[in-house]
């Protein structure tokens, strides 16, 4: 093929002609070793106001992985058409490579390949040009791939222990491939303890599984301990996750650790207690366990006083993987400390970034006597007659030691309204101050939802640890397909572990501190669900807690902050700051009798709603305000945007473009609120045009006289475009689909009317042309 016709070919013509032909001549097996057209993310979520919309400018698509086995991958080719250089598209594949922790990348445009190598020796070329019939082997790329990880040949066959496959299809994400080969190949190099931390709703028990699966069928952990410190994570994990081990698995019941299994789930408050008879952990052998996972380990687990501690310590000759959403670093306590540096991390803000997590918009709310400050008058008497001191009472007070009747009405007025204002079915958690904070929330929103509420009692529950009817409905709150509850009041219940991927609005009425406790919290919401509509979530804030995330350590990497010399003084217990120590110590009532007192009048004096930047940043800014942007980024001014709007055949291309960027036009419609065109919705946002509608810009067209130059049934045809466009719009009548609705179907078949009426296709595809051009010929000059 001459350069020529190579270059007319497409992108997808040079992989199928040149590229494919070219990797699998020299030893790919075309259908277990390469995978084309991979994308490694789908694109963050855009949020503004109540709208959402994916950034597919932003996703990342590689065009062939090439893996040595299934989740194994060794490289990366980028390909282009043969209009590009040969390396055009190597940074592109170096990017991918980085985030897969690849040490090759490729690029090609059919002529021949450019490659990078992270993994050249001294004195060898990073970047060196291949010939097309010069791609390296498999065995090649896999034993680099090893030198760039530091893989013995003796490490070989553990690294190489297959995944477990389902038959279905699915696969692991890229960070989950990243997260379980990293956690292999440490414990392939001898390494005893592994910490992964994965931020939550990123799927970390799955990756688990994989990890335990891979030990376990290469025999090297026969026996398998995995710890969680709530029934519900134990429960969710045995009917989930871990179902393929099928019969080889048990979960840790009646104080018995049963050795005729080989997977052993169980809470550590099963495990252990207070006495010595408690600790059935120690009627087995020391050496027992080969592999020992705890879940959730920012909970106490590195604490040198902690339950699980002992468990593990006692094990100490098992491997031991530690999984957190949160390292627990702390003046007092680390995870690293105990489990080293991380294996692997992914944080919740490249989650978002990445478009597997759900990003958030927050409203903060001020209320006066939070932020004023409120002191009673001199003698004044709460609701039961004891005396309140005279002193100032500020937010850290409220619902701790002064309840104020009117402010928590207030706060579920508040709540109430946004749900009313958005979906009053919104799943939502109401985190508290204490059980007692919990149950008159409850209350006051039954209250507030009126006859939602009075309608379904189960609408609203207080679900905490001491509540035997609210924990019996924690499934159906977590459960999509259940509608109720749809709000769940709680003041620790619900902070971790619990998988609510509908969540869509979580309220703060409680004081957090810890930034363990925040992380995990606001990870009630990450979760992403496409099949009911849930792309975001909402978090509205009355306690300030949200400040935090202007702290540097919100979504850092984990660094050690204290690590425990010989002389150091003991360390104080887990729950010392503010972490919940067992199942269903929910609640830090402590007792003590709060000052209650109604009648005081209380009132919202500030509000603010910011929404996550591209920098991951909080920003304050409108969808109009973001679209704006997106347009002006591809079209500088006005005459550019109409300019490129008239000079293209399919105005859809457009706005498929844009829609790249995040911008729906449906959705800027609703902001607008008005059903003006998309030309001019466009151009009304970016460029501040007054807009018209599309039933305005038909009927310009139509006193122009314009049809007049065509046959009566083209010119019917025209008219019935026309019509269908102040309807429908621009996308309709591009599509030649429109040609078998009414009132076309009267007229003829689709082929009938582009050759009777027409004389062909290309007449047709003219004539179509022509009339988009009537619909903007004004719009330069408007």
């Amino acid at each position: 093929m001459d350069r020529v016709e190579k270059q007319k070919l497409s992108e997808s013509d040079v992989c199928d002609l040149f590229i494919t032909p070219a990797i699998v001549n020299v030893g790919w097996d075309q259908l277990r070793q390469v995978r084309r057209e991979v994308t490694l993310t789908p694109g963050p979520v855009i949020v503004r106001g109540n709208l959402s919309s994916r950034n597919k400018k932003k996703r990342k698509f590689a065009d062939y992985v090439l893996s040595w086995q299934p989740g194994l991958p060794v490289a990366i080719v980028e390909a282009k058409d043969n209009k590009h250089g040969v390396s055009d598209g190597l940074q592109q594949a170096l990017g991918y490579a980085q985030i897969l922790e690849l040490p090759t990348a490729f690029s090609s445009n059919g002529d021949g390949f450019a490659q990078h190598n992270r993994a050249a020796l001294e004195g060898e070329d990073t970047e060196t040009a291949l010939a097309l019939d010069g791609f390296l082997p498999p065995r090649e790329l896999y034993l680099r791939y090893c030198r760039f990880h530091g893989i013995t040949p003796e490490q070989e066959a553990l690294v190489k222990q297959p995944y477990h496959a389902d038959g279905s299809g699915k696969e692991p994400r890229y960070y989950q491939i990243d997260a379980i080969n990293r956690t292999i190949e440490a414990i392939a190099r001898a390494e005893r303890r592994v910490l992964l931390v994965m931020a939550t709703g990123t799927g970390k028990t799955y990756t688990t599984f994989q990890i335990i699966w891979r030990l376990w069928k290469a025999g090297q952990a026969k026996r398998v301990l995995f710890l969680a410190d709530r029934n519900i994570l134990v429960d969710q994990t045995l009917v989930n996750d871990f179902k393929p081990f099928g019969q080889h698995m048990t979960k840790v019941r009646n104080r018995k650790i049963d050795p005729a299994y080989e997977i052993h789930l169980g809470l550590y408050q099963a495990l252990t207690g207070p006495g010595e008879s408690d600790k059935i952990f120690k009627s087995v052998s020391r050496d027992f366990f080969d592999l020992i996972v705890v879940d959730e380990c920012h909970r106490g687990s590195a604490a040198e006083d902690s339950a699980w501690r002992e468990i593990l310590n006692y094990f100490e000759g098992a491997i031991q993987i530690g999984m957190t959403a949160t390292p627990k670093e702390t003046e007092y306590v680390s995870n690293m400390t105990y489990f080293g540096d991380p294996a692997y991390t992914y944080s919740l803000k490249q989650g978002i970034e990445d478009g597997f997590l759900a990003p958030y918009k927050v409203i903060r709310i001020d209320i006066d006597k939070d932020l004023l400050g409120w002191t009673p008058p001199a003698g004044m008497k709460d609701d039961l007659g004891k005396e309140i001191e005279q002193r100032e009472y500020n937010r850290m007070d409220m619902d701790r030691v002064l309840v104020l009747n009117q402010r928590t009405k207030l706060v579920a007025e508040r709540v109430m309204r946004f749900l009313n204002a958005t979906d009053l079915m919104s799943k939502t958690i109401i985190f508290c101050e204490d059980i007692d904070h919990a149950e008159r929330m409850r209350a006051a929103i039954v209250n507030a939802a009126g006859k939602i509420a009075r309608d379904n009692p189960r609408y609203v529950m207080r679900i905490t640890g001491d509540s035997i009817e609210g924990k019996a409905q924690l499934d159906n709150f977590i459960d999509p397909e259940q509608p109720f509850p749809v709000i769940a009041t709680t003041s620790q219940l619900l902070s971790t572990g619990v998988d609510a991927k509908t969540c869509k609005l979580i309220v703060l009425d409680r004081t957090i501190t810890s930034m363990t406790m925040f992380k995990q919290i606001i990870g009630r919401g990450t979760r992403i669900d496409e099949d009911h509509n849930k792309y975001f979530f909402t978090i509205m804030d009355f306690k300030k807690a949200t400040e935090l995330f202007s702290d540097p350590d919100f979504d850092g990497e984990p660094v050690v902050i204290y690590e425990p010399g010989d002389d150091d003084p003991p360390v104080p217990p887990a729950s010392d700051d503010g972490e919940p120590d067992d199942d269903d110590d929910d609640d830090d009532d402590t007792g003590a009798t709060k000052l209650v007192v109604s009648g005081v009048p209380v009132r919202i004096i500030a509000e603010q709603i910011k929404y996550v930047g591209s920098d991951g940043k909080l920003i304050t800014e409108s969808y109009r305000e973001f679209a704006k942007k997106a347009v002006l980024s591809e079209y500088r001014s006005l005459d550019e945007f109409i300019a490129k709007w008239n000079a293209s055949d399919r105005k859809q291309a457009i706005i498929a473009e844009l829609e790249e960027h995040g911008i729906v036009l449906a959705n800027l419609q609703a902001e607008v609120g008005k059903d003006v065109s998309d030309f001019d919705l466009l151009a009304h946002i970016a460029y501040d045009r007054p807009p018209l509608t599309r039933r305005e810009r038909a009927e310009k067209v139509r006193k122009r006289n314009y049809f007049a130059k065509y046959g009566e049934q083209a010119r019917a045809v025209l008219e019935a475009l026309l019509e269908k466009y102040a309807d429908e719009g621009i996308e309709t009548i591009e599509d030649t689909k429109v040609l078998r609705l009414r009132p076309f179907d009267a007229i003829g078949t689709p082929l009938e009317i582009i050759k009777g009426a027409f004389g062909g296709k290309a007449a047709y595809d003219a004539a179509l042309t022509d009339l988009e051009a009537q619909i903007y010929e004004q719009a330069a000059n408007e």
